[in-house]
């Protein structure tokens, strides 16, 4: 029994460090570091940093060799570029501009450099207050934060290709699901450059790149594609989501930390089929080349004007090579938007996209996360709550699982019933440790109770917990979904906090003192499952034990509202079952 004790005490201490270290080191140095960058940027008087620009003839060898791409795209500044920070509608005005109407996108593509920089999420809202401004998710060059897609040509030779500065002709005013969108540019040799631009009912867009040969002599190039995003965002900081750069190469997701892509060099794979981009934890920016030709994907830092910026492009390995009087064209796609699970797994289906759902971090136990989030999500359209449907989730769990919780839980109940003879043989060979675990083995095979058949069950459920814990903390699903009562947003922490008197004080506290009521429920029913248990005969144990409820309570104070209602719905359910099973067995309820 005092191996299984040790054994809880390190896996709840373990847990409560890392958590407590993603709250309480972690998530405040990230907010520091974005605040330093905000100070530096308003120091310097440019927040405007310098964004990478499409390569052109200048960057190009005469090497066709697909091993060594020539002219890759690079994360580089211009020469002589100098923006400075101008607010949103300010730079919008920096380029003419084709305005995007789509069902569920919004914004304009800038015809200078055609870059798709400027993208709303329509049906999302930054806040749940009525007048929220839409999620912002593309912004342009000179605004504070650009993160724009660009789509071109590296050439092989001297051949003159459309750059950053080339203003692009457009032969209509706006782009509609109903109506593509044909920019156009010649470069004075003969050779036309055209890109066809389609948007669907969501979010993504497809990109034609087409290079028409009117010059007399046979041409080579390299259709590339680049998401470049300027500033480190403030991430959660959470272990168990990624945040960054990303990318499905071979059949085999790769993730990349900002922090990595500061250290490391410019990090290139080669591959056929996959995708590559950037993703927050709701929203992503993703390039999808053609499924069939090789390309190599790249992951870029630099820093123009003394800004980050990271970049995630591809660059097809052969040469696409035109002869005189002759067209070539390949069909590429950019993802940008919410990551919805059932949308992912059609565009994966409907396009041939290897691996998109994996732009979810549904994490190590994917073959459990994802079935979990249909069965929750088929509930939440059942019952029209994303709250309800979390419980009736946890009751299904805990229903699959009940044969094994009431092994562990009568185990248990026997080992609270056998406490008092356990005190006794403490007592008697206290300073003998030998004897008394030969006398506790002798009372255990007596009493035909066996100390780890109420930890083996426990730890089978783990994995299956888990999941269920990562499907609520990173589907999109539950954001902005409310409950009952005061939790109008399940992805959100609870706001009626005790220590502003729930609101009646107008006060911001300290964020470890933002405890909700939800949290105090929580806190509470890990208390009252304690008590159920058999306690530590060690007093420093029995005290470890007593302080984990507090501890979690202010813990999970800044946790989303469904993920600590879970938690307390399951400590009930758990409850209610040890108690009917210590009842029917006979065994006191209360501690001794």
């Amino acid at each position: 029994m005092s191996d299984q004790r040790n054994l809880i005490i390190a896996i709840g201490l373990s847990l409560a460090i890392l958590l407590g270290y993603q709250f309480f080191w972690e998530k405040p140095r990230q907010e520091q570091r974005q605040q330093q960058l905000v100070e530096t940027q308003a120091s310097q008087g440019s927040g405007g940093s310098m964004i990478p620009t499409a390569p052109n003839a200048s960057g190009a060898s005469g090497s066709g060799s697909a091993g060594t791409i020539p002219g890759a795209p690079a994360a580089i500044a211009p020469p002589g570029a100098a923006n400075t920070v101008a607010s949103r509608d300010a730079a919008l005005k920096q380029s003419p501009r084709v305005t995007v109407n789509g069902t569920r996108l919004g914004g304009s593509i800038a015809l200078k450099g055609a870059r798709i920089d400027d993208l709303t999420l329509l049906d999302y809202k930054d806040t749940i207050e009525k007048d929220s401004p839409a999620v912002t998710l593309l912004s342009p060059r000179g605004a504070a934060n650009p993160y724009f897609s660009q789509f071109g040509w590296v050439p092989v030779g001297d051949l003159k290709v459309p750059d950053g500065e080339t203003i692009w002709r457009a032969d209509r005013p706006s782009l509609t699901p109903s109506r593509p969108l044909t920019l156009s540019w010649e470069n004075g040799q003969g050779v036309r450059f055209i890109q066809v631009i389609e948007i669907d009912d969501a979010f993504m867009l497809t990109v034609t790149q087409r290079v028409e040969n009117n010059s007399g002599q046979p041409i080579s190039i390299h259709p590339f594609g680049r998401i470049s995003r300027t500033h480190t965002p403030n991430t959660l900081g959470f272990y168990i989501l990624h945040e960054g750069p990303l990318a499905v190469f071979n059949d085999t997701l790769k993730e990349v930390d900002y922090d990595d892509m500061q250290e490391g060099p410019a990090d290139m794979t080669k591959s056929v089929g996959g995708w590559i981009g950037i993703t927050d934890k709701y929203w992503l920016a993703a390039l999808i080349p053609d499924q069939k030709e090789p390309f190599a994907g790249t992951f870029r830092y630099s820093q123009p004007n003394k800004q980050d910026t990271y970049q995630a492009d591809f660059l097809t390995q052969a040469p696409q090579v035109i002869a005189p009087g002759a067209t070539a064209q390949t069909v590429n796609h950019v993802f940008a938007g919410a990551k919805e699970v059932h949308l992912l797994d059609k565009y994966e289906k409907q396009l041939g996209i290897a691996r998109f759902d994996l732009a979810v971090d549904f994490g190590w136990f994917y073959f459990l996360t994802k079935p979990l989030f249909f069965v929750l999500d088929y509930f939440f359209k059942l019952l029209g709550n994303f709250g309800l449907a979390i419980m009736l989730l946890t009751v299904c769990v805990k229903a699959l699982f009940f044969p094994l919780a009431n092994k562990s839980y009568k185990a248990m109940s026997k080992m609270k019933a056998l406490q008092p003879e356990m005190t006794k043989v403490r007592e008697r060979f206290g300073d003998d440790r030998t004897k008394m675990n030969q006398e506790m083995m002798a009372l255990y095979k007596k009493e035909k109770v066996n100390p780890a058949a109420g930890c083996l069950p426990v730890v089978i459920q783990i994995p299956v917990f888990f999941a269920l814990y990562k499907v609520m903390f990173v589907t999109i699903e539950m954001r902005h979904q409310p409950f009952f009562g005061w939790i109008h947003d399940l992805s959100a922490p609870d706001p009626m906090y005790i220590f502003t008197l729930f609101g009646a004080i107008p006060w911001d506290p300290p964020q470890f003192l933002m405890i909700g009521i939800w949290p105090i429920f929580m806190g509470a029913s890990m208390y009252m499952q304690q008590l159920l248990n058999p306690q530590p005969a060690d007093p420093v144990q029995a005290k470890i034990f007593l302080f984990m409820p507090l501890f979690f309570t202010f813990l999970l104070g800044s946790f989303p509202a469904g993920l600590v209602i879970y938690w307390t719905w399951n400590n009930t359910l758990s409850i209610a079952q040890q108690w009917i099973i210590m009842k029917r067995m006979g065994v006191s309820i209360r501690p001794k």
